[in-house]
């Protein structure tokens, strides 16, 4: 899909919207008290693996920023939603690692989730990233301190995030108020 493609009629947004809502809907696997107790872990490995289902939601995210020329995903579904939606773009795709999994140097920050707390790092030389615009994914947003601490390392770097956008939004956990400025998307938000 070129980004000229991605200029579409409001009925045709609608619809893919609602194509990508109803998949993840429907084959998203709970699980109670993982991967710590009192944690309900949304499991999108069948929305993946269904190809309807993740082309669906592959389509709803590229919409989001058709602009962006850098697509990053966050560790480690991330990774397929990136790669997927890069291709669908045209552009490139860099991946957001967890700490430790970069040579150096990196560029790094530290957050808190709703289990502990974690880093994030991406490369500090290799990948020109000033002046980038990028678009930013991640598979579920809970409390925002993963998807939050991904954009400031872009920032950091010197890129602008033009867009971020995850497939499953847990609103009551709040996380969409430690955001920047950047449209955030979900394609379902419960």
């Amino acid at each position: 899909m070129s980004k000229h493609e991605l200029v579409e009629t409001p009925e045709r947004v609608g619809e893919r919207a609602a194509r990508a809502e109803a998949a993840v809907q429907r084959l998203t696997r709970w699980h109670d008290d993982f991967p710590t107790p009192g944690v309900r872990f949304a499991d999108l490995t069948p929305v993946f693996a269904d190809a309807e289902g993740y082309r669906a939601v592959l389509d709803c995210l590229a919409a989001c920023a058709p602009d962006a020329d850098l697509v990053a995903g966050v560790d480690a579904r991330g990774f397929l939603l990136g790669a997927g939606v890069a291709a669908l773009l045209g552009t490139g795709v860099i991946a957001v690692r967890k700490a430790g999994k970069l040579p150096p140097p990196v560029f790094s920050r530290e957050y808190s989730l709703e289990y502990g707390s974690a880093a994030l790092e991406i490369p500090a030389d290799g990948v020109e990233l000033r002046g980038r615009k990028v678009l930013l994914l991640d598979d579920v947003l809970a409390t925002g301190g993963t998807l939050a601490a991904a954009a400031d390392i872009f920032t950091e770097a010197g890129a602008q995030v033009v867009a971020a956008a995850v497939v499953l939004e847990l609103g009551f956990l709040g996380g969409r108020d430690r955001q920047g400025d950047y449209p955030l998307t979900s394609v379902v938000k419960l």
